[in-house]
């Protein structure tokens, strides 16, 4: 066995790599890598491309001179081939993109659109009905604004903000929140309803309607080029007992999430409805209520 790499007293033969790889759980992305190499191996960028693209690296890396540039290709084990290879690699990777899915993207968007729309809207929430119902008499009567009932009365994490969520994507809230506000127009506020443990007071601030923008293309095609590149990979995982990446041609994608997980921290979901809206009582003062 020849020895590739020696890391202290240890010596790395060619055998261990993929026991070494497998047990530091980075053999998916080294297959995934492998899989992009394959797929963009046949995109070309022109000069000025390259050109533009070794600039950016270049700049993203700090390299100023052939002192750094020697440095950076010595500290990451690549030789200048490699390197020219990888300044280009994220270009051939967008050009791939568009060239397999650039001409699904319409339809897909308008498909997405309902789950794409953002909106913005205040929201408090209470497991007391009493409250609620004097909440949303307060603000429908113009007694108090709803940022003053929201940082004194909400539960949730709305109550630093004044109540006020968003712009999130219409797939972000709980379903039947989100199709509440589909049919809301803004400013339409919502009388207590009932969403598992909690009781809500939402309306409309203002609807956001999504675009086919340079930022969505990208979004979406990113969204075609992540479904299709698992399913590479676990085609090569599952087919492949000597681990030998063996590429599928790009196919229709069947069936992509409707969303993606937003993780932005005005982002608030809702537990699951279980019960009807309530119908709202007179106005009493805001106390506890004696209801469970």
């Amino acid at each position: 066995m020849s020895v590739v790499l020696q890391v202290g007293d240890r010596a790395i033969a060619t055998d261990d790599l993929l026991h070494l790889l497998a047990g530091y759980q980075m053999l998916p992305q080294l297959l995934q890598e492998i899989l992009i190499d394959q797929a963009i191996a046949p995109i070309t960028c022109t000069d000025d491309e390259a050109k533009q693209a070794q600039e950016q690296f270049f700049a993203q890396n700090q390299i100023t001179s052939e002192e750094t540039l020697h440095a950076w290709i010595s500290r990451h084990g690549m030789t200048p081939e490699q390197l020219q290879a990888l300044m280009t690699r994220s270009l051939k990777v967008e050009k791939f993109k568009a060239e397999t899915w650039g001409n699904k993207l319409e339809s897909y968007f308008l498909s997405r659109k309902s789950k794409l729309d953002k909106v913005i809207y205040s929201l408090i929430r209470t497991q007391d009905i009493g409250i609620a119902q004097e909440i949303y008499f307060r603000v429908l009567e113009g007694e108090q604004s709803f940022a003053e009932l929201a940082r004194e009365y909400s539960k949730g994490p709305e109550a630093q903000t004044d109540g006020l969520i968003g712009p999130v994507e219409l797939s972000v809230p709980h379903p039947n929140l989100a199709q509440m506000l589909t049919v809301s127009q803004p400013g339409q506020l919502w009388p207590p309803t009932r969403i598992g443990e909690w009781i809500v007071i939402v309306r409309l601030e203002k609807f956001v309607p999504a675009q086919m923008d340079d930022a969505m293309r990208r979004r979406l095609l990113t969204e075609f080029f992540n479904v299709w590149l698992q399913e590479n990979l676990d085609h090569t995982m599952t087919a492949s007992p000597g681990l030998q990446p063996a590429i599928a041609s790009p196919a229709p994608i069947n069936a992509l999430p409707d969303s993606l997980p937003d993780f932005s921290a005005s982002a608030t979901t809702i537990p699951a409805i279980t019960s009807a809206a309530t119908s709202a009582a007179s106005p009493a003062p805001i106390a506890p209520s004696s209801e469970p």
